[in-house]
């Protein structure tokens, strides 16, 4: 619980506080006393009159009353001295740096949730334990260095990890981002990433607070929580950037279906995010490049002009901005040519605007004007500006940072020449402007931005499903893999199309009760999960001799129990699947079927429930959507139908939210109908 006591507290009590400042507590308390912080200074050292010219309690039990106390004396002293504080010093706020708790074993777990039920009695507020510390407007209560100036208007960072969350500041005053709070929730015992973002909600003012948020997350304690305060915020005007550590495909739990096999933590908390409408990033770089572009104007389109003269440049960020789905469109036409006149010869303005090595620094205000004021197919720039050290490129930066202001479209500097005008870029930073000192590293965060979507805001409305028959066959069926029957019963249930089938451990029943299939039919082993694997699916079976002899050889494959036949379908092969994360609702996957779905691993995924924007916004960002529609005169699907199986997909988990993983691998898809034909649902707690 946050409080008052931690943001602003009026009295701190450094336990464990040192006079020398390679210490932990020496170095916190030196960043106290050199920072902002106007309140009462309390230490407590046992060996030591003064520390740093304050003096020194013996035993916390000798302080007065305080409203936060750091501490940073060994882990096995901690709950007594935070016990006497909440007890006896009305003290509301801890904030633990000492590591050896749940970090290091059973009895550092033990310690922390007795410190917690501590605070919890007199409602007080927890950060860590095992952290660096918090910097707000009032104190700067961290260890380390540097500490950044606090700006209001800067980045507000949220860090599961305190080295990294100093690493991510350290990069980020280089490139000119600026920082508000900084919260290391370390262990988070008691306050979670999620905790602080919701007080963060709570209290935004979007006059006054920092509009910029970046997570560094290593666990998602409450990921309804974590989508609930993040959207709110977007909605409310600020942006969010985040990295999830520790979420790839080997890190998460191994399955046996197909959707286990591809579904992993990662695409969950990508759908999450999405969901929320937080840029994902996957590193530290990336994150910072996000926050540098949320410092400038929005961008509103996706037609880039990138201003150089430094032509390979230019190409690699061409590059990267056409992979992330933005445009450098070509710029033509009379404005073009007039532009030109204005140049040296050699240069060209066909985008990218390459106005080479000699270019000046009134050539490339010309430039910047033009793309403002006369090419309406451009919605921003990216300039690329160094210096190969032949002569001041100070007066280019002078240009460029008022454009910077008085420009209604956004501008992106690449000033890359960190040594040959260092001096050059630090007047442009203490401006208040942010570098991007690599272009492809700008490319990928701008697509990643542009390419977020909105916090979903919209009412989801569920498709109408036979409920009461689902709950019939969940409540009556055990944990693990659903029969075939069952199966077929909450597909008809939740009103997805599935193809006519027979199965039957007896050749004999399976003749006699297939008369009304047609051929040619598929035949398909029950019991192994990877049918394909094992040689238990064999097709174009045209008679029914020819499912006798299929059934004695399929009867032999290893861990089969019975036959299925099914009429063989023709069409384009899709995928549908679910997958259950611990604490997440359910991820909705969807993508191309068969075997592709290893072979290209081309899969959207979306949390539920699930809109119907949503659901198209899925099925339109795979790689392979112009099979969908239909490509080189090869027949289409019917992308409605689709997008109404994921709704009802979306549908049978709500009601069923004991389904932990679902396999719908293939659907056969044509203009006319979807048809489920190999389906596998697996029920847990």
């Amino acid at each position: 619980m946050i409080n008052t006591q931690l943001l602003n507290p009026s009295s701190i009590a450094v336990i464990g506080a040192s006079n020398d400042l390679k210490k932990p507590g020496g170095h916190l308390l030196k960043n106290l006393r050199s920072g902002s912080f106007n309140g009462t200074l309390y230490v407590v050292n046992p060996k030591e009159e003064k520390v740093q010219g304050i003096p020194s309690f013996k035993t916390v039990q000798d302080l007065p009353e305080t409203d936060l106390a750091i501490l940073a004396i060994p882990a096995k002293h901690c709950l007594e001295a935070v016990t006497i504080l909440a007890e006896e010093k009305n003290t509301k706020a801890f904030i633990i740096i000492s590591a050896g708790f749940g970090e290091a074993g059973e009895k550092g777990t033990i310690w922390e949730q007795q410190i917690v039920e501590t605070v919890e009695k007199v409602d007080g507020c927890l950060i860590g334990p095992n952290c660096i510390g918090v910097i707000t407007e009032y104190y700067k209560g961290v260890f380390t260095a540097p500490v950044p100036n606090f700006n209001p208007k800067g980045c507000d960072l949220i860090s599961g990890s305190g080295a990294t969350a100093v690493f991510i500041m350290e990069a980020g005053m280089q490139l000119g981002v600026s920082f508000a709070h900084v919260f290391s929730v370390g262990n988070a015992a008691q306050t979670s990433v999620e905790d602080i973002l919701e007080y963060m909600d709570l209290h935004f003012d979007p006059a006054t607070d920092a509009s910029i948020k970046l997570l560094y997350l290593e666990t998602i304690s409450n990921p309804k929580k974590l989508l609930k305060h993040a959207s709110s915020l977007i909605n409310k005007g600020a942006k969010i950037a985040a990295i999830k550590a520790g979420s790839t495909a080997e890190g998460s739990r191994a399955a046996t279906s197909h959707t286990g096999a591809i579904a992993s933590s990662d695409m969950t908390v990508r759908a999450l995010f999405d969901k929320a409408g937080i840029v994902y990033c996957s590193s530290r770089e990336e994150l910072l490049s996000v926050a540098s572009i949320f410092n400038y104007k929005k961008l509103n389109g996706k037609n880039i002009a990138i201003i150089t003269h430094a032509g390979g440049s230019a190409v690699m960020l061409a590059d990267e901005l056409s992979k992330g789905g933005l445009n450098v469109p070509e710029i033509t036409g009379a404005y073009a040519e007039k532009l030109k006149s204005f140049l040296h010869p050699g240069s060209s303005v066909a985008n990218p605007i390459d106005f080479l090595a000699t270019g000046t620094a009134e050539q490339l205000g010309i430039i910047i004007d033009y793309c403002e004021h006369k090419f309406e197919n451009i919605d921003a720039m990216a300039v690329v500006f160094g210096s190969p050290g032949l002569f001041d490129v100070e007066n280019a930066y002078n240009v460029l940072s008022v454009k910077l202001d008085i420009c209604n479209k956004p501008i992106f500097p690449v000033l890359p020449s960190v040594v040959n005008a260092q001096r050059e870029i630090a007047s442009f930073l203490k401006k208040g402007h942010v570098n991007f000192p690599d272009e492809v590293v700008l490319g990928k965060a701008l697509s990643q931005v542009y390419n977020t979507p909105k916090p979903t805001t919209e009412e989801v409305k569920i498709p109408t499903i036979d409920t009461e028959s689902i709950r019939q066959v969940i409540e009556s069926a055990p944990q693990g893999y659903l029969s075939a029957s069952k199966t077929e019963q909450l597909l008809d249930a939740a009103g997805i199309p599935r193809v006519v089938e027979v199965i039957e451990n007896s050749k004999e029943k399976l003749l006699k009760n297939m008369t009304g299939i047609d051929f040619p039919v598929v035949m398909k082993v029950v019991g192994p999960i990877h049918k394909s694997d094992k040689n238990g699916v064999v097709l174009n079976i045209a008679s029914k001799t020819e499912v006798a002899e299929t059934f004695d050889l399929l009867m032999d494959i290893e861990s089969t129990t019975a036959v299925m036949v099914q009429p063989q379908l023709a069409g384009l092969e899709l995928f549908v699947g679910v997958k259950k994360e611990p604490g997440f609702s359910h991820t909705i996957l969807c993508g191309l079927g068969g075997i592709f779905i290893e072979v290209l691993n081309d899969v959207a995924a979306g949390l539920t429930p699930i809109s119907e924007p949503e659901a198209k916004k899925m099925v339109q960002s795979l790689r392979g959507y112009k099979l969908i529609q239909g490509t080189r005169g090869q027949q289409g699907v019917n992308e409605e139908l689709f997008v109404e199986i994921i709704l009802r997909l979306s549908a049978l988990v709500e009601a069923a939210p004991e389904i932990t993983e679902m396999d719908i691998n293939p659907l056969i898809g044509t203009q006319r109908a979807i048809t489920a034909v190999d389906t596998r649902i697996q029920l847990g707690e």
